[in-house]
């Protein structure tokens, strides 16, 4: 049975607390996740996402504060607008954006963090292994 391999970027001061709390608590969860923390998602650049799909991942996380709750006042704002537009450059590139997810979480929140991530894995198995950018494939 296919197990999908997924990458999350989080947020130090909200999402990684909250997932700190879901493991703590010992909540059911998938263990396909792959977490890197980051001062803010507002620093997540679309490239980190590209090259997790380039080295492998099936799937992508994208999880930080709250709206109006960033530790440095607007981050999360500046990544939910990148967050629109690499999701328009992936459809426009034909690559499924049901492969990425976007959610706030906050620190309280294990529950949510738990969910997230078990939707997002049997959201990727559903969808299969990820098999690389349209035309990316060598020409021999």
């Amino acid at each position: 049975m296919f197990e999908p391999r997924i990458v999350a970027f989080v947020c130090n001061w909200c999402t990684y607390t909250g997932a700190d709390l879901a493991g703590t608590s010992r909540l059911p969860m998938a263990t396909n996740v792959r977490i890197v923390r980051l001062p803010c998602t507002g620093r997540i650049d679309p490239l980190f996402i590209v090259k997790a799909f380039e080295r492998g991942a099936d799937g992508v996380i994208v999880s930080g504060c709250h709206p109006g709750d960033c530790h440095y006042s607007e981050g999360n704002y500046h990544a939910r607008r990148r967050f629109r537009l690499f999701k328009e450059l992936m459809d426009f590139t034909g690559i499924d954006s049901d492969r990425v997810t976007f959610s706030w979480v906050s620190a309280s929140q294990g529950q949510k963090w738990a969910d997230v991530v078990n939707g997002t894995t049997e959201r990727i198995r559903a969808l299969g292994p990820f098999e690389g950018y349209p035309g990316s494939e060598e020409v021999a």
